[in-house]
């Protein structure tokens, strides 16, 4: 079993915004997966995937809308992120680790007519999903993320970003969420730091920027590949693309890039004032978005 600190539940009291209930899955190896579970259980989901050094919050301002629209959300927070359990060791997070999770996480709740959601490094791992599992996946709301392929040189933004978060290992959350997202009350900010009581607790968020391939051997990064043929040759369902024009790091030129490999992507919805964490501006997308889909 995996030795991982759990985040005690006061933390999380009085968020705003987050108002839902808990749901917890036991894993094979020990530790427990939190997830939210709304909406009504038996047509379309929506699995909605945060990346770093978000966790299911990000998607508090969607979660309604899309409940409203008729459909079920299945939000999990990452190992490491949220209400999940932290593995102490930071050489427990890899690629494969995050991503087997989450195939456990949708086998386990037998997930079906599945709309991927994904934006940073819910993309790098949930766009792998599908090629796995094709016959439960039939729609992609797609923000402000990339696919992992290792046979293109990173961006300087993302290099930068690298270096950044490696010098800063123990990263003030609630200020970097402050500067992305101006409109945040310190509250919000706040929240987003809430799962992380000291940097013992941050070894997930710190680790995701080391695990993005680099090389075409670098784990993950054949999945990847993989999947990018699947995307662009297999793929049968409705697709949304979503551009928070305003990310340095993941913003049009990755995205126009990534849309080109999406079989059938139609024009995106791009969103000037939009930054990395796109969900924060979801009202000006998320109607559009739902009708789109279908």
């Amino acid at each position: 079993m995996i030795e991982a600190l759990r985040t005690p539940e006061e933390r999380f009291e009085n968020l705003p915004g987050y108002n839902f209930r808990p749901h917890y899955l036991e894993h094979a190896n020990g530790l427990r997966m939190h997830y939210l579970d709304e909406g009504k259980i038996g047509g379309r989901t929506f699995l909605c995937l945060h990346g770093q050094p978000t966790w299911s919050y990000l998607y508090r301002r969607m979660i309604p809308a899309i409940v409203a629209a008729g459909h079920r959300v299945v939000a999990p927070d990452l190992f490491g992120f949220g209400k999940s359990d932290k593995p102490r060791e930071d050489a427990v997070y890899t690629f494969d680790f995050h991503r087997d999770s989450l195939i456990a996480l949708i086998r386990a709740l037998n997930l079906q007519q599945i709309t991927l959601v994904c934006q940073d490094w819910g993309g790098l791992l949930g766009l792998t999903i599908p090629k796995k599992m094709p016959e439960r996946f039939d729609g992609l709301l797609v923000m402000n993320t990339a696919l992992g392929t290792g046979d293109r040189p990173l961006t300087q933004g993302f290099l930068d970003w690298r270096a950044w978060n490696n010098k800063n290992p123990d990263m003030a959350i609630a200020k970097l969420m402050q500067r992305s997202c101006p409109q945040l009350s310190p509250a919000e900010a706040a929240a987003y730091e809430a799962p992380y009581p000291d940097l013992h607790y941050k070894g997930g968020v710190r680790r995701f920027p080391n695990l993005v391939p680099d090389s075409p051997d670098a784990p993950g990064a054949e999945l990847s590949r993989r999947a990018k043929e699947f995307w662009q040759n297999d793929w049968q369902g409705k697709s949304v693309m979503v551009i928070g024009m305003a990310d340095p790091v993941l913003g049009a030129p990755v995205m126009h890039g990534l849309r080109k490999v999406i079989r059938n992507c139609p024009e995106p919805i791009e969103l000037p004032e939009g930054g990395h964490f796109v969900q924060e501006w979801s009202d000006l997308f998320i109607a559009q978005a739902l009708e789109r889909l279908g």
